[in-house]
């Protein structure tokens, strides 16, 4: 079986994960679900959360394990602490990508550069490529992929924009 190239598992995923997803409006994780919802997202969207079935009328997995079907991406709102074992989990479910919504590494000082180690061992553990953390997501128009927290949506054009900055974005 070939590979996918690491770039279409970011920008062209079949699957995507949303762990720590919600169905309480206005958080970050409930954001992530309806966004992929509303854009469109052609594959399957398995929102991850241990205390909810059902989340914008998706079921819902205690654990990305317990999907048992193949995902290209996932997208991990949770505290920040959490994110290596999550990354772990990752890494056993067969997940190739990660995004990292949750902020509270390195720029909070010296133990928030200890979680971002640990986030960075697993993923290289498990050879999993990944973004973040404290990000704020990829938009991509023409694939109906929009895996940010963004209010609003891009439309598909011969515009793109790449930004270390959140706020810039």
């Amino acid at each position: 079986m070939m590979k996918k190239p690491v770039l279409d598992l970011f920008f062209n995923p079949q699957a995507v994960a949303v762990i720590g997803a919600s169905p309480m409006e206005g958080t970050i994780g409930h954001s992530l679900v309806e966004n992929l919802v509303r854009d469109g997202f052609p594959g399957p969207v398995y929102p991850v959360n241990p205390k909810h079935e059902e989340i914008l009328g998706l079921k819902t997995y205690a654990a990305i394990g317990d999907v048992g079907a193949p995902i290209d991406l996932a997208v991990i709102a949770v505290p920040i602490g959490g994110v290596p074992g999550i990354m772990a989990e990752c890494g056993q479910a067969g997940v190739p990508a990660v995004i990292i919504i949750s902020a509270g590494g390195n720029e909070v000082g010296e133990e928030g550069a200890r979680i971002e180690a640990e986030i960075k061992a697993q993923a290289e553990r498990y050879s999993i490529r990944y973004l973040g953390p404290n990000c704020m997501g990829i938009l991509c128009p023409p694939n109906r992929l929009n895996t940010s927290f963004a209010a609003h949506s891009a439309e598909p054009g011969n515009l793109a924009l790449l930004s270390q900055s959140g706020a810039i974005c």
